[in-house]
């Protein structure tokens, strides 16, 4: 029986992957159809559980995602039959049905498969809709991560290290507000789309951050997050491919998620980035993320908040070591972040690369401005960075209770491993002299 059992679990293994790859693309065709996220889904993860019932008996066919729309369009005849409510549906989704009789298979899929012809179209309307500025920002992330990543609610749970029943509930409310709102599953045009456009690029980047720098609990990174919203970004880039600044958030996560091999050590703690081997570094994808750089400068238009995040990166990309990194230009391009993006955290980061560019007093002369600033009052990168300065400065008593003070703030376990070890490093040399 091993064997069976065996061979059971591949088949399984495969429709977890079938399924990540299917899912966005399903879940899109079908809510083009029904005009419902929710129900969309539902058809959707009925088959999923088809395929579970029927693969590991039949094997995998050849083309899994034709075979799982099939089953679906079908339960979708079913429902619309059930409800005696072929009318509006005729409406909705096939307007090309000119009588009223019930109609054969063969003229549902007819005008199921002209739908299905326009897969962009029908990816582009789930993304703007799953991430429709009527929602709450964690709602947006928790139903773009469902439908269009393909997680479940309890990968999205452990991502974010909040309880499932949490995420459940955000879905859930998600697909209730969009109904009541009477959100249309239309892609955006024009003044629209570049209204709209912000949300599903803030989404998507905050998926990519909380995986690359983990907010909370013991992993310093989530890469199965960056991967998430590398995936997103590039259907969004494939999909409105003359907005600057979806090339320059592309850009940005592909130079960012380049370093991931050398972020950290062997025991999983974190490496800084000017400590990094850079031979580490994935230099296929800092190829691709200057690509796309120079994809959104030949767009042309001021330069967005991406764009210019993108273009730091690419200075740390660029650079063969951490000596030849011109920080310079790095201090000047966040003084153009700041100019279009004012925000203490840009200041604070400004402040590294002034210190980096024309020394540590500089840059603790920003980062003591921002002392009083009430949004970084919780913020564990100012008392880290300011500690940072001091050990330069030769003040280490003064950096180890910045250290310690940066610890007690952080939700990261590994983050406040660090600052503690860089306070008792502080000790250990201010004992010594």
């Amino acid at each position: 029986m091993a064997p069976v059992s065996s061979a059971t679990d591949s088949t399984h293994r495969a429709i977890e992957a079938v399924w990540r790859i299917e899912a966005a693309r399903l879940i899109a065709g079908l809510a083009r159809l029904v005009r419902d996220i929710g129900q969309a889904e539902e058809l959707a993860q009925d088959a999923l559980v088809a395929a579970l019932e029927q693969w590991p008996q039949t094997g995998v066919p050849d083309n899994p995602g034709a075979w799982l729309m099939s089953v679906a369009k079908r339960r979708a005849i079913d429902q619309i039959r059930r409800r005696e409510r072929f009318e509006r549906k005729q409406e909705e989704i096939g307007r090309d049905l000119e009588t009223r009789r019930d109609p054969s298979e063969d003229e549902f899929d007819a005008v199921l498969d002209s739908a299905e012809g326009n897969i962009s179209d029908d990816l582009l309307r789930l993304v703007f809709t799953a991430c429709h500025p009527v929602l709450s920002t964690e709602a947006r992330v928790a139903l773009t991560l469902r439908v269009l990543g393909g997680l479940t609610t309890t990968e999205i749970a452990r991502a974010f290290l909040v309880p499932e029943s949490t995420v459940a509930q955000r879905i859930v409310r998600a697909k209730k507000t969009l109904t009541k709102a009477g959100v249309e599953f239309d892609a955006p045009v024009g003044d629209e789309l570049a209204a709209r456009l912000p949300s599903v690029l803030e989404v998507i980047y905050l998926v990519f951050n909380e995986g690359y720098s983990a907010t909370a609990g013991d992993d310093w990174m989530r890469p199965a997050l960056c991967e998430d919203a590398l995936r997103l970004g590039r259907i969004l880039a494939e999909l409105v491919p003359n907005e600057p600044e979806v090339h320059g958030l592309m850009a940005l996560m592909e130079i960012q998620a380049s370093r991931s091999r050398a972020r950290t050590g062997p025991g999983g703690e974190p490496i800084l980035l000017l400590e990094q081997d850079r031979t580490r570094w994935d230099h296929l994808l800092i190829h691709r993320g200057l690509r796309a750089l120079e994809r959104a400068t030949r767009l042309g238009g001021a330069r967005g908040p991406y764009a210019l995040q993108a273009a730091l990166a690419a200075c740390h990309g660029r650079a063969r070591t951490a000596e030849e990194t011109d920080w310079a230009l790095i201090a000047a391009l966040y003084r153009e972040l700041a100019a279009v993006l004012p925000s203490p955290v840009v200041e604070l980061n400004r402040a590294v690369a002034v210190s980096m560019a024309y020394g540590p007093a500089a840059g603790l002369e920003l980062v003591d401005a921002l002392a009083e600033e009430p949004t970084l009052k919780s913020y564990h990168l100012l008392p880290s960075v300011r500690g940072d300065l001091l050990v330069k400065l030769g003040r280490r008593r003064e950096a180890i209770a910045e250290f310690e003070r940066a610890a007690a703030l952080t939700a990261n376990e590994r983050e406040r491993a660090l600052l503690l070890d860089r306070a008792a490093s502080c000790a250990e040399v201010s004992a010594a002299g």
